[in-house]
């Protein structure tokens, strides 16, 4: 039996602004945008991991108000899980970001203790995107 991994959810306030930040400015592809009952949402790939997508969608989407509200308020906090990528440049994917600036700068590259070097941001939503070097 084989167990891999498929696809990761993200949340975020706005699919175009998202969509600037992963596509444009990342360089992830876009795969699928479906609308549904007044809401989108996004999938996108890796070019070295194609496998794996990427789904940007709205907290209000397929949920009830409660819960769609609830996560739109932990989104807005900065509260929810964040996504971590690898790059073969960190200080070039860094000037890549700062240089788009659509997204919030936390923390430059850095090597951390814990054996990596990384840099942190917040995608337009809010959400902690980390980047280390591979």
């Amino acid at each position: 039996m084989t167990v891999s991994l498929s696809h990761v959810h993200v949340l975020v306030d706005d699919p175009d602004a998202a969509l600037a930040f992963y596509r444009d400015t990342l360089g992830l592809e876009l795969r699928n945008e479906v609308a549904n009952d007044g809401f989108r949402w996004l999938t996108l790939t890796t070019p070295s991991q194609p496998e794996i997508e990427i789904v940007l969608s709205q907290p209000q989407a397929g949920r009830s108000p409660e819960d769609g509200e609830a996560l739109a308020a932990m989104l807005a906090k900065g509260e929810l899980p964040g996504v971590l990528f690898r790059t073969d440049d960190l200080d070039a994917t860094f000037e890549r970001v700062r240089t788009a600036g659509n997204a919030e700068i936390l923390q430059e590259p850095t090597d951390q203790f814990w054996g990596v070097r990384d840099a942190a941001f917040r995608d337009p939503s809010g959400n902690m995107v980390r980047i280390s070097q591979s």
